[in-house]
């Protein structure tokens, strides 16, 4: 990788260096951005099974689902844009763990839309 005029061992870019505690930040908020998409999934389902016996029942299973995928989504963005600022100073576990919550939400929305099209 090109480090220009700096060494590979000289320290980020004077803006780029994350304030004490980021890294934190961003490890709490993708492990809560996780567990809320995944406590999405239950209601998910049995709003979907409940939609095969009866529509009135659907009411309760689908919005739970969607209120728990949209903080899940809201916390994957608060873990992403931290992330995204500060890349060069972050380790790389920390990168990961703040960028994976956004990116596994992006892949499963394309393939969902991919699979609309072409149904």
């Amino acid at each position: 990788m090109f480090e220009g005029a700096r060494g590979p061992d000289a320290p980020a870019r004077p803006g780029r260096t994350p304030p004490f505690g980021t890294s934190q930040r961003i490890r709490n908020r993708a492990i809560w951005a996780v567990a809320f998409f995944a406590a999405a999934v239950p209601p998910a389902l049995v709003g979907m099974g409940v939609a095969l016996v009866r529509s009135e029942e659907v009411a309760v299973g689908m919005p739970i689902a969607l209120a728990l995928w949209a903080l899940g989504a809201v916390a994957a963005l608060a873990a992403a844009f931290p992330t995204l600022r500060y890349w060069d100073g972050l380790p790389l576990q920390t990168r990961l763990l703040g960028a994976l919550p956004m990116l596994t939400v992006s892949l499963f929305l394309t393939m969902a839309l991919i699979g609309v099209l072409l149904a």
